[in-house]
């Protein structure tokens, strides 16, 4: 009878010990708070994503992006990877074909060639071009300021002037330069328990960087906005809010200093969804100058965007433990503020959007 109790009290202990080891990975409890649920899985105005990636749209099929589109109340889509040449035209070919009024698509540049004389009037004549062909923007990745190097093998600053000629032939042709620079600040700091995005690190390591890799966060960002600066007559939409959506006080004083800065909401939902009442107050007080994008095309994942947005939902889901462990709130925010966040202040920096999709 004794070894029988022994050998019960060992089990139990054995069984109990192996349900505790769990990794952070796998910790995802359901929640048991009780609280009113307003799912949106349809934006309540018509809205245009500034922030897409369709890299095959010379030669897809659009019919199928429309559906998805309409379903949820998506009127323009923006797609950001245009490049240049023969194959931006390829895609407005097919755009204007098909859904003249329905995409937008902007040009890049390929900054290779830095460091060739004349390289940057080279560039912004076959900017001009481009946009004589039908491109409504410049986007420009991250790899400006983290991988782009010149012909001598240096990297290349974001305010580098051998670029200026590019940036003020936007503003001269009346296009918005949406930018991308760097990326979050914790892929900076040292990978441990005290970083919020370890677990985006551990799955996705490519991302770690070392504090000057290629070069320090701070230094790149303000790269960025010296260079905003410089150019007051363009205007430049900062993707993933700069990076500041965690820190909207900071966001505010560099909104303040350069006014020829809007954002795009882009990849930080999460950063909003857990601060709504302060992310609240910005929105409406910086109502004029946020942009709705969304960055990869996963149409299931914008309802949570619409949510955080509408509604006053409290503790619900986000779609991407790896970006935010954290449960989400909405902001709640006035029919006014969504409108222009919405559609407007798309309308009123891009040139040639068709408005009538908006009444």
């Amino acid at each position: 009878m004794k070894a029988l109790i022994t050998t019960l009290i060992f089990i139990f202990c054995f069984n109990f010990s192996n349900a505790q080891e769990m990794g952070f990975e796998e910790y995802n409890p359901k929640s048991t708070l009780v609280v009113p649920e307003n799912p949106v899985e349809r934006a309540k105005f018509t809205f245009i994503d500034v922030h897409s990636h369709q890299f095959r749209m010379a030669t897809q099929d659009l019919s199928g992006l429309i559906k998805d589109m309409d379903r949820i109340n998506m009127g323009i889509m923006v797609n950001l990877s245009g490049g240049s040449g023969e194959g931006l035209r390829a895609m407005l070919k097919n755009v204007n074909e098909h859904y003249p009024n329905r995409f937008v698509v902007f040009a890049n540049v390929d900054f290779s060639g830095v460091g060739i004389p004349n390289w940057g009037e080279q560039a912004a004549a076959q900017l001009e071009l481009d946009v004589k062909s039908g491109a409504k923007g410049l986007k420009i990745y991250k790899s400006l300021g983290l991988r782009n190097k010149d012909t001598k093998g240096k990297r290349i600053a974001i305010d580098d002037p051998r670029l200026d000629p590019i940036w003020a032939k936007c503003g001269e042709l009346g296009i918005p330069v949406l930018i991308h620079a760097a990326d979050p600040k914790s892929f900076w700091d040292p990978m441990d328990n005290s970083n919020e995005r370890w677990l985006e690190l551990k799955t996705r390591p490519r991302r770690k960087r070392s504090a000057t890799n290629p070069a320090p966060w701070q230094q790149i960002i303000d790269e960025q906005h010296r260079m905003f600066k410089k150019h007051p007559n363009t205007k430049f939409i900062n993707a993933h809010m700069g990076w500041y959506a965690n820190n909207l006080d900071r966001l505010g004083e560099l909104m303040d200093e350069i006014p020829n800065m809007s954002v795009g909401i882009g990849a930080i939902i999460a950063e909003l969804g857990r601060q709504p009442r302060r992310a609240k107050a910005f929105f409406i007080k910086y109502q004029d100058r946020i942009l709705f994008g969304k960055d990869s095309w996963k149409p299931e994942e914008f309802p949570t965007y619409f949510r955080v947005l509408e509604t006053a939902d409290e503790y619900f889901p986000y779609y991407k433990k790896y970006h935010a462990f954290w449960a989400m709130y909405g902001l709640d925010l006035p029919d006014e503020v969504l409108q222009k966040v919405y559609y407007k202040n798309a309308i009123s920096l891009i040139p040639g959007l068709d408005s009538a999709l908006f009444k």
